[in-house]
């Protein structure tokens, strides 16, 4: 009665096991198989990187945001970079690229380079016909190559502004410093 009980019992389970699980060739449970999916596969497609900029269609201006300073008063020097192409581009416009030079005549009076420790990438997306600007507060102050100190001021009188990305150049925008 005992093993009458337990086969009883045995079946049971089998049967009901059996609706989730098929048996193999070797009586071991094997997982049940689906039928495959009759959804239609959507393609992904991954769209296309914008190109780096033409250079030869990116102008670079240089501006200031007053012509003239009086005395203790700083001087905001800006660089415009625009894509005169048709299509979207990227254009790397980070402190690595980037460099404003003040001038005075032939005199070389400061440039952001001098004393920066590194130059870091920044690369944008610009639109056709858009810009990207960078404005840089000049502090009134002289740098030479490799950051050596310089304790003589800028004078007044008339200065250019240059703004420079990797190689293409502004021309000079001209400011008085009073």
């Amino acid at each position: 009665m005992l093993v009458a009980g337990v086969v009883a019992m045995s079946s049971s389970l089998a049967s009901k096991a059996d609706s989730g699980i098929s048996k193999n060739d070797a009586g071991a449970a094997a997982p049940a198989v689906q039928a495959p999916s009759t959804d239609p596969i959507v393609p992904t497609t991954t769209p296309a990187p914008t190109p780096v900029c033409d250079l030869n269609l990116v102008t670079v201006t240089a501006s200031t945001d007053q012509p003239a300073y009086a005395a203790g008063q700083n001087p905001v020097l800006s660089m415009k970079i625009t894509n005169g192409g048709t299509a979207p581009c990227q254009v790397n416009v980070g402190t690595s690229q980037m460099e404003f030079l003040v001038m005075s005549g032939e005199d070389r009076i400061f440039s952001s380079k001098d004393c920066q420790a590194k130059g870091d990438d920044l690369v944008k997306q610009i639109d056709p016909g858009k810009s990207e600007t960078a404005n840089f507060p000049w502090q009134r102050n002289r740098t030479t190559e490799g950051c050596g100190v310089i304790s003589a001021k800028p004078a007044t009188g008339t200065y250019t502004f240059k703004a420079v990305l990797g190689n293409k150049a502004s021309t000079k925008a001209v400011f008085e410093l009073r």
